[in-house]
């Protein structure tokens, strides 16, 4: 929040100095204020970069006379399909009001308003408003009534930014967004998928398997909120290749466990924790919202125990209805299947290791 407070305050002091029209300060700036069911919005843009899509030369005559007022419907035709406003999913369309003149920022400023039914729990700015320029930015300000509660600068590389309330509806919206992200993350991770099912391949009761299952997921849920919190953070190149490692370990226990005690919860819960830093590099990529990072991470967790109990349940009912048809068939099943979860695992082990840009 720092920096991007710096950041605010040179974009500012730079536009105060500028020259006369030499556009020297590629910025927009948007403000955001929710309060109740409404959002009023203040967006100020520089009338360099409109006179360029409006083809008005010289610029200073949108700052002069009536000229900008009299071409207020063709400026908000122009931006408003460049400035995109999401609540709870559903893009809001706003009232525009007439532009105002600031002279000494060489600006035009307008007051929008979107008008909701209800205290959105969630909302989404999609800002692109002058794709001629790479290197134009738009400064974003969110207020939760008089409270500045983010900020976030948006440009061609960062066009989306989501921004959750502090209220119960934006607790609601980002377990809404997270439980399903941790469901698919762990649908769509043939790892991770990989290492359950090894555990899976010797069977046992419910509350073995639960035990199991339980471990992977306090182990993983730990070091998932550590990493995500930016408290511990190993590299990709280590954790890939390790959580590779312990698929591989998990097939050659397999093949050469004989009988004595079932460590497979103990097996779970020390290589969980490796596979807990992996779920935190996908997590980190999906921009976890700040003033809500519990809650976030709370939901991903629940999502991909759901995730994984749903494996759980179809792989193990599976492995249990073939054993109950025949032992030898489940022997089979064990030695084979841990054959291919080593091949497998020593694959992505190579792969992650000495081509980590993937094999062309």
């Amino acid at each position: 929040m720092k920096r991007l407070g710096l950041a605010w305050a040179i974009a500012l002091v730079l536009t105060a100095a500028a020259p006369a029209f030499a556009h020297p300060v590629p910025f927009s700036y948007l403000d955001l204020r929710l309060a109740g069911g409404d959002i009023d919005a203040t967006l100020v843009v520089h009338v360099f970069d409109l006179a360029h899509d409006l083809n008005v030369d010289p610029p200073e005559r949108l700052l002069a006379g009536t000229i900008a007022v009299d071409r207020a419907a063709a400026i908000a035709a122009l931006l408003q399909p460049r400035l995109q406003v999401a609540a709870d999913g559903r893009i809001v369309q706003p009232a525009w009001s007439a532009p105002d003149a600031l002279l000494e920022r060489q600006s035009l400023r307008w007051h929008l308003r979107y008008h909701l039914d209800h205290a959105p729990g969630s909302i989404a700015v999609s800002v692109l408003l002058f794709p001629y320029d790479p290197n134009h930015q738009t400064f974003l300000n969110i207020y939760e009534r008089d409270a500045l509660t983010s900020q976030a600068i948006l440009d061609r590389g960062r066009t989306r930014f989501e921004y959750f309330a502090g209220t119960r509806q934006g607790a609601l919206a980002v377990v809404r967004k997270f439980v399903p992200a941790g469901i698919h993350h762990i649908l769509i991770g043939p790892d991770h998928l990989l290492f359950l099912v090894g555990l899976l391949l010797l069977g046992g009761s419910i509350r073995q398997l639960a035990l199991v299952v339980t471990a992977f997921t306090v182990a993983h849920s730990v070091t998932l909120s550590l990493a995500a919190l930016n408290i511990v953070s190993p590299p990709p190149r280590i954790i890939e290749p390790a959580i590779a490692l312990s698929i591989v370990y998990v097939g050659a226990d397999n093949l050469l466990v004989r009988g004595g005690r079932d460590v497979r919860a103990w097996i779970a819960l020390t290589f969980g924790f490796i596979h807990g830093f992996g779920f935190a590099n996908v997590l980190r990529e999906m921009d976890l919202p700040s003033r809500a990072l519990g809650w976030s991470l709370f939901s991903f967790n629940l999502g991909v125990e759901i995730g994984q109990l749903l494996v759980v349940a179809a792989v193990a009912s599976a492995f249990s209805v073939l054993r109950s048809r025949s032992e030898a068939a489940g022997r089979r099943l064990v030695f084979a299947g841990s054959l291919v979860v080593v091949a497998a695992g020593t694959f992505w082990f190579i792969q992650r290791v000495f081509f980590p840009g993937g094999i062309s």
